[in-house]
């Protein structure tokens, strides 16, 4: 099959969809797709405002039409719904070709945290955007039953994989200078994850800050005694993972969390709220807690063989099926 995936969120972005984007891409074509991604990197694009990082493609709808027409897909995919993903969603529309859409990030409550609008308007928007679609596909399933009763139509199951050959125990950081237990955030930093409920928790040992994001500077002189190490990636983030004794997750508005499988796969257990995300990821990998600190302190009772036995249940080519068994074609 020839699949087109049209994305706002590829490379170099460093975050969850990319990655997903990429496991998905990578296992499809060992299985004898033929997969093409059109990501902002292949336009004029501009900084996301408050967002310098994530670069959103400029006016892009004609050149957009003639990758689509070029690529000849059997499938179409839009990942995103930002300006890349309004003009696929738009030239599908001209061309009568039927899409799946997916839904990765809360942008309702992104979006209040960061200007204050009102959910329900961004909620409308997204439902217009998904409903055009032939199926929306959604992680977990308190995020499906979320979506059905927000209006959506044709929720589809898909969660994303992890790379377990990658994502395993071995040599750890040891991040030296640092006293143990080391509790360990790993992803963006940005008013959206939460971050300071994590920072602010009066925790035993060291806590260490893997990725970068708006908020860095800002919570960098806030909490001096915090370790910020700034992004890792391939086997430095996998080491990064294995050298935290526990993951701990703030975010309340995460739909899958990949961060979470990541550091189960390595052995490392989670801490985290009982929310969506967690709460359909985490299971005997980590503990849950409305009380975070309880939670940081619970999980280090968890044994890391447990973590990695769990996180083995998200394999990419368990990902891949469910996602091409829903695929339709256009």
């Amino acid at each position: 099959m020839r699949l087109l995936i049209v994305s706002d969120a590829w490379r170099p972005q460093v975050n969850g969809v990319v990655r997903a984007i990429e496991g998905l891409s990578a296992e499809l074509t060992a299985l004898g797709d033929a997969v093409e991604v059109i990501g902002p990197d292949r336009f004029r694009n501009f900084p996301m405002p408050g967002y310098a990082e994530i670069r959103l493609a400029f006016r892009p709808r004609a050149a957009l039409r003639r990758m689509m027409a070029e690529a000849r897909p059997e499938a179409v995919h839009i990942a995103t719904e930002g300006p890349l993903g309004m003009a696929a969603r738009a030239i599908c529309a001209e061309r009568g070709w039927r899409f799946t859409t997916s839904f990765h990030t809360r942008f309702a409550e992104y979006v209040k945290a960061r200007t204050g609008i009102p959910p329900r308007f961004i909620w409308a928007l997204l439902r217009r955007f998904h409903n055009a679609g032939a199926g929306t596909f959604a992680a977990t399933p308190m995020l499906r039953q979320e979506l059905a009763r927000r209006g959506f139509r044709h929720v589809l199951p898909w969660s994303g994989g992890v790379d377990l050959g990658l994502f395993q125990d071995g040599p750890r950081e040891e991040w030296p200078g640092l006293p143990r237990p080391i509790f360990l955030y790993v992803g963006r930093v940005a008013v959206e994850k939460n971050i300071t409920a994590f920072l602010d928790l009066d925790l035993p040992g060291s806590k260490v800050v893997v990725g970068d994001g708006p908020q860095r500077a800002a919570l960098q002189a806030r909490y001096p005694a915090v370790h910020f190490a700034g992004w890792r990636h391939g086997e430095g983030l996998v080491r990064a993972y294995r050298g935290g004794d526990v993951m701990v997750f703030p975010s309340r508005t995460d739909t899958f969390g990949l961060v979470l499988v990541e550091a189960m796969a390595c052995g490392t257990p989670v801490a985290a709220y009982p929310v969506m995300g967690p709460r359909d990821v985490v299971g005997p990998g980590g503990a849950l807690d409305e009380d975070l600190r309880r939670a940081c302190l619970a999980a280090l009772e968890v044994p890391r063989a447990v973590a990695r036995a769990h996180a083995e249940r998200f394999s990419w080519p368990a990902s891949a099926s469910a996602f091409k068994q829903h695929l339709v074609t256009i």
